[in-house]
């Protein structure tokens, strides 16, 4: 029997939550102490703090950011409050909640910051910026500045700028992370070290050979990188790139490449079955062979999920002239798409070899950007975006979310978007399909099979999907 002195939680409140409540008011509590302990003296301009009897208060900025931490919670209760369903509420009420309670990990990190001070005598870290709340166009840029103390207020803006975790939470997505960082730039205050040895060069001299550095601050969100003043360094026996007729199938140069930063140091090793572990990155093991060419056969339907790049096409014969491909990959898609008098940028990282690299030698477009990204193409531009083996069961739903929307944002009305092999859990294919479904994208071809290469209990999904005229 259960204990009858245990309190019960409210009606509206499903079982299990006053125990994340609990843990969640407690770090509040203690963040708060900690801010209004006295034995803290935050070093910052006179115009950030307020001075009473030789004590120093909280910044503007900062009790800013608390109330907004506290409102959030408050309209997470109010929430739920009309909840129908309590398994459904139960979710998103606990993964908006691991959102606040990282924010206020962030916030603690940033408070680190206090500790120390800049030459000038402000903040060395800042945890909020300027405030992006709505307001007339004609306001005049004194008045903007006015109100550029203020922290943002934009619920939605918080929603992009927090952590977005993986599906299972604590484990690594095949980048490494357990949470992805948009790309606002907000992440570079917490990476100060990295951004220094980033930004230690000799200016008009030759740039530092730290590409990985650069990639390691986009993947945690400090993107756009600042520019820097200095020359990127060059195979110093490059050979001239090959016609255009034959790089696009033909094994590229190793001199061509600058192999001082990755496991395989010649193109040899990244195509050898012996060194396959060495090739640092699972997801695409055959990636490196340019002369494979599995595309272009056709697949059983009841066995497999894919679907040619002809039968893709001539479902808007002659509409297709540009798009995008977000994979992991060395533009083999591309170059297929080329072949068809298709243009298609390859958006990758280099993931543990030289993705862009090599898509650039074949004489195809490299896009180097993270998923954190907003896609740089103005909307309603792209015909088709095409992805396969990047988006799959490892991201969570809030960042999918914005990926898609993103998506959505930059193809045109009546554009094709080619989700390939998008593959996850039983477990969680329903909630996967219903984020794709709410697009309201018309249905010209969809698939779901069984993935059978692997023991676990997953399922492949691919579909392409047509964007509706909105007006």
């Amino acid at each position: 029997m259960q204990n009858s002195n245990v309190s019960k939680s409210p009606k509206w409140l499903p079982a299990g939550l006053p125990l994340v409540l609990c843990v969640l008011l407690l770090a509040s509590i203690l963040t708060l102490t900690f801010l209004s302990s006295p034995h803290l003296i935050f070093r910052t301009t006179i115009s950030t703090v307020s001075v009473t009897h030789g004590q120093f208060l909280l910044p503007h900025q900062l009790q800013n950011q608390i109330s907004s931490l506290q409102r959030q919670v408050g309209m997470l209760l109010e929430q739920l409050h009309g909840e129908s369903s309590e398994s459904k509420a139960l979710t998103r009420f606990a993964d908006q909640l691991l959102h606040i309670a990282i924010s206020f990990d962030k916030f603690a990190e940033a408070l680190s910051g206090l500790y120390g001070s800049s030459p000038t005598g402000s903040y060395g870290v800042s945890f909020v910026d300027e405030d992006f709340s709505d307001s007339d166009e004609s306001e005049s840029e004194s008045e903007e500045e006015e109100e550029s103390t203020q922290s943002f207020k934009s619920g939605e803006l918080l929603n992009y700028t927090a952590l977005k975790l993986n599906r299972q939470i604590g484990k690594k997505n095949f980048l490494g992370l357990e949470a992805i960082s948009p790309s606002v730039g907000l992440a570079c205050a917490k990476m100060a070290s990295n951004i220094d040895r980033f930004m230690s060069y000799k200016i008009y001299q030759t740039c530092p050979d730290d590409w990985n550095i650069a990639q390691k601050l986009m993947l945690s969100g400090c993107d756009p990188l600042p520019r820097r003043r200095c020359f990127s360094k060059a195979p110093p026996r490059y050979n001239k790139p090959l016609p255009i007729n034959s790089s696009l199938w033909s094994q590229p140069f190793d001199t061509n490449i600058l192999w001082s930063r990755y496991k395989c140091k010649d193109y040899s090793c990244l195509v050898s079955n012996e060194t396959m572990g060495n090739r640092g990155f699972f997801k695409c093991s055959t990636c490196f062979d340019l002369s494979k060419r599995g595309w272009e056969i056709k697949m059983n339907e009841s066995t497999s999920a894919e679907f040619t790049i002809d039968e893709v096409l001539k479902l808007k014969s002659g509409e297709i002239r540009i798009g995008l491909d977000f994979s992991p990959t060395t533009g083999t898609f591309a170059a297929l798409m080329r072949e068809r008098n298709v243009t298609i940028a390859s958006a990758t990282l280099n993931l543990g070899a030289p993705f862009n690299e090599v898509i650039a030698l074949r004489g195809l477009l490299p896009l180097y950007l993270s998923v954190g990204s907003r896609l740089p193409f103005f909307d309603n531009t792209l015909d088709i975006i095409h992805s396969t083996l990047f988006l799959d069961g490892w991201i969570g739903i809030e960042l999918l979310q914005f990926v898609l929307f993103d998506w959505d944002r930059v193809l045109r009305p009546k554009g094709l978007l080619w989700v390939d092999r998008f593959f996850c859990k039983r477990d969680d294919l329903k909630i996967y399909l219903d984020e794709f479904s709410r697009l309201e994208y018309k249905k010209l071809l969809w698939r779901v099979v069984p993935k059978t290469d692997k023991l676990e209990d997953e399922f492949y999904f691919s579909a392409v999907l047509e964007k509706p005229i909105r007006s």
